[in-house]
């Protein structure tokens, strides 16, 4: 039936996650999309009319990606067990849950160890400077990544899953791709990046909304939407503030603040209002809401597919 060939692969993609995570010694297609984008970079952003190019180049990248795996898809979809292998490995590609939880715990542990050892591991996974941290700025500084990355690196690949299949799914992570590499607000890509960063803005805003959603959902914290509602909005970016400010309101804590970014201090206004202390035992928390919220959406997804296609 047409549902199995949708809900077999992301159900196997998501235990294999689960199970193996993102293993540093196993090939990558970001990889491949990250040099990609260097290349392309490396050529384009130069000259006049950056704003163009680098349009260009995130419209050139993503379709042809999308166009890629669409065109595998076609071709391994007559044989019955290539496609199931095909679509649960690209699954698997996809969702990055299980090395967003074990990053999150390494800095856990490399901070338990020294206030230095935290900051580097943290400088691992953030885009921010972390060598003048202190332990609870690198502790909100984890759970603000793991809760902004539950969006990008998992909700949001599935979301597309959904919508496109595997096609969707790897064309989403060639944008949000492109963001962590050229949308950032500096001297050399606040124009060539321009369009790379307001195409991921555009992708990820309902899946932001979505993850927030389900994260109050798992946690019995439907009441403190009106919470996530006043301190999304404050983000900086339009879709990274919701799941941020879901997790600061099951916490009762605090996140943001001003920041230093390559060398710049970044005045991002604060998400809550309770400054506590954050404890080492809420590691397990926040993990635990990324594992429901993921399995929550999953059995959403696998339901979608069996009543609509049934």
């Amino acid at each position: 039936m047409e549902y199995t060939l949708l809900i077999i692969p992301l159900v196997l993609g998501y235990l294999f996650d689960l199970i193996f995570g993102d293993p540093r010694w196993l090939p990558h297609p970001i990889r491949l999309f990250g040099n990609s984008i260097a290349f392309g970079e490396k050529k384009m952003n130069k000259g006049s009319f950056v704003f163009f190019k680098g349009t260009v180049l995130a419209v050139l990248l993503t379709s042809t990606t999308f166009l890629f795996f669409y065109s595998i898809q076609r071709i391994v979809v007559e044989y019955s067990l290539g496609y199931y292998v095909f679509s649960s490995v690209f699954v698997f590609y996809a969702l990055a849950n299980r090395s967003l939880i074990s990053e999150g715990k390494a800095v856990f542990k490399a901070l338990a160890q020294s206030l230095e050892k935290g900051r580097n591991r943290l400088s691992w996974i953030v885009g921010r400077e972390t060598d003048q941290l202190n332990e609870q700025q690198i502790k909100a500084a984890v759970f603000e990544t793991m809760s902004e990355n539950l969006s990008d690196g998992v909700i949001a690949p599935l979301f597309y899953y959904a919508v496109l299949g595997v096609p969707g799914a790897m064309g989403y992570k060639m944008i949000n791709t492109l963001d962590s590499m050229i949308g950032y607000k500096n001297d050399r890509y606040i124009n060539f990046g321009k369009f790379a960063a307001k195409l991921d803005d555009i992708v990820n805003y309902l899946p932001s909304r979505i993850t927030a959603f389900l994260m109050l959902v798992v946690t019995f914290k439907l009441h403190k939407i009106p919470f996530v509602l006043k301190y999304g909005k404050q983000h900086s970016s339009p879709n990274a503030g919701y799941p941020e400010a879901a997790l600061a309101a099951i916490l009762n804590c605090r996140f943001g603040g001003p920041n230093y970014y390559h060398g710049k201090l970044v005045e991002k206004p604060y998400i809550g209002v309770n400054e506590r202390v954050i404890m080492d035992h809420e590691i397990k928390i926040v993990t635990r809401i990324n594992q429901k919220v993921t399995f929550v959406f999953i059995a959403m997804i696998c339901c979608f597919f069996y009543f609509y296609y049934a």
